[in-house]
């Protein structure tokens, strides 16, 4: 078993949002009084926060993809440790975002009509367990029915729009209350990271894992890397930035993640294609923060003599080992004092 994990202070917040107001007077006689004179507080992003004794000066904002909500770096799938223990253990304040209009962040101000989605055994392929219904054989996961049942209700649709404006403003506004902080992404959470970056000077350095899009200076988009699978190129499309703006994403340190079974030649998957194309767009954006001076990287964890992780590297069977190279990058960079 292991020792008791030390918390100073915990608890959660909403931060962010926005603030409207129906027209009219309100009436505070009927038990269900109609909008009129009524506000809706909506859009803000849920924030859980824990905090050791003794904590180390920066704190972990991390901030989930497209699929999940917090639930993504609490316990694992299988029921050990996510980063959120692992980091409180290491002296880390760690904050646990819920983006705007998802998870425990769901009231928003704009309507939408949701509709249940048939999708986990792409999500298998997509997170690169196997291509279904068989596994990866050196893949960094439990093979068991327990596991996939926990994998597949991990999972949260958005509730409204995804809009990039709003979740960048909630996220800044996180950054303003808190001060400097390592931002860490997982997925659909890097696009947002990298945005949220070119508003707030609070970010102290960037750990992304496993992004699909990125951001240029004006000018300097790279020609895109095609696939056979349509979806692909919606999913990694890349957007253009003010230089000045991606001048100050450069100043910040940034290492880009990437786990194991990623295909080098066009694959007829289109989950696992996803994650060709994605690798060497990685690349180039690391080579253009290089250009504008920046101190970035791809880390590959099979580079490192970590094999067989998902899409999830922080919730795989080694996950301790993959938390170490995260630690280890962020004491090159004078992060983790």
């Amino acid at each position: 078993m292991s020792d008791p994990i030390l918390i100073e202070r915990q608890g959660s917040f909403a931060v962010g949002g926005t603030v409207l107001t129906s027209p009219g007077s309100f009436d505070p006689y009927p038990i269900y009084p109609g909008p009129a004179g009524q506000t809706l507080h909506g859009d803000h992003a849920y924030v859980q926060f824990q905090i050791p004794p003794k904590a180390r000066r920066h704190p972990l904002v991390m901030l989930h993809g497209g699929s999940t909500f917090g639930k993504t770096w609490e316990s694992t799938f299988d029921d050990r440790e996510g980063y959120q223990s692992i980091f409180l253990r290491r002296g880390h304040p760690v904050y646990i975002v819920d983006r705007p209009r998802q998870g425990r962040a769901g009231k928003m101000t704009e309507g939408a009509t949701f509709e249940p989605r048939f999708s986990e055994q792409a999500t298998f392929c997509v997170w690169r367990l196997g291509v279904w219904p068989d596994y990866f054989p050196n893949v960094q996961a439990p093979r068991d029915k327990e596991f996939l049942n926990q994998l597949f209700r991990s999972q949260f649709p958005s509730l409204g729009p995804r809009n990039h404006e709003v979740t960048v403003a909630a996220m800044s506004a996180l950054f303003a209350k808190i001060g400097p902080a390592v931002l860490v992404t997982h997925s659909f959470g890097g696009i947002q990271g990298w945005l949220t970056a070119l508003e707030s000077t609070n970010i102290a350095g960037i750990v992304a894992y496993e992004p699909t899009q990125f951001v240029y200076p004006e000018g300097e988009l790279p020609a895109p890397i095609t696939s056979a699978d349509a979806m692909v190129a919606s999913i990694t499309e890349d957007l253009e930035v003010p230089s000045e703006q991606f001048a100050r994403l450069a100043r910040i340190p940034i290492q880009i993640v990437y786990g194991d079974n990623i295909p080098v030649a066009p694959s007829p998957h289109g989950g696992l294609d996803l994650w060709r194309v994605s690798v060497p767009k990685a690349r180039q954006f690391v080579e253009a923060l290089r250009r504008h001076g920046g101190d970035a990287e791809v880390l590959e964890l099979p580079s490192i003599g970590l094999n067989g992780n998902t899409h999830c590297p922080f919730s795989d069977l080694n996950n301790i080992a993959v938390a170490d190279a995260m630690e280890l990058w962020m004491n090159g960079r004078l992060l983790t004092v």
